[in-house]
């Protein structure tokens, strides 16, 4: 598995919640199928052994398309299976501090509402920023829209790639072209639609307009 911006392009946040019993690692081959060019394990109130079967089924199918997958806060379990690195919220561990565990050779992405929390990531070691939320998002409460400004400063301020994050769906990704972003990161619209795969191939069609 090799790392680059182009892998941020169209980055899948799993949430099992509108899956229906389907198996969450069939999902996820689904969405990368369509086009998904990252993965983020994301699934809250799961307890840790069940969280790390969850991580390790899915991490066979991103093993199998040599695509980057890391853990949504958890720095243990991304150790314990061995995955690509890890993804860091504002009130998580602190990025220089996970980087001191995991090293160099893992992912670390950062969240960054503002310019201030993008630099400090940065410099602390994040790969990667997720910004937003962009727009309005039900899978996060209490997020503030970032706007385009925003965006703009700390992509010509921060060398390394952003994600765009919050709400973003097929209707509305055409409005972030000129964000300066590296790719859109989208939790229900692929795991909330019927059809996985074809709705990737669409959010991936239409991402391509916007970079």
């Amino acid at each position: 598995m090799k790392f680059t911006k182009e892998s941020l392009k169209l980055y899948g946040v799993t949430s099992r919640q509108w899956l229906n019993n389907k198996p969450l690692a069939q999902a996820v081959e689904e969405a990368i199928k369509g086009g998904v060019t990252f993965i983020q394990l994301r699934e809250k109130n799961t307890e840790y052994e069940k969280l790390k079967e969850l991580a390790l089924s899915v991490k066979a199918v991103t093993d199998k398309y040599s695509i980057p997958f890391v853990i949504n806060d958890n720095v243990e379990l991304c150790i314990d299976i061995n995955a690509d690195g890890v993804h860091l919220g504002a009130d998580d561990m602190s990025v220089k501090k996970a980087r001191e565990i995991l090293g160099n050779d893992k992912i670390i992405g950062g969240t960054a509402r503002t310019l201030e929390r993008g630099i400090k990531a940065y410099e602390e070691g994040a790969d990667y920023l997720g910004i937003g939320a962009v727009f309005d998002t039900s899978t996060k409460a209490g997020t503030t829209h970032m706007s385009k400004e925003t965006a703009l400063k700390i992509h010509s301020l921060v060398p390394i790639p952003t994600v765009a994050i919050g709400g973003i769906s097929s209707q509305n990704i055409l409005s972030l072209k000129g964000y300066g972003i590296s790719g859109i990161a989208v939790v229900s619209s692929i795991f909330a639609q019927e059809d996985i795969t074809s709705s990737c191939i669409e959010l991936s069609s239409l991402v391509n307009k916007i970079l």
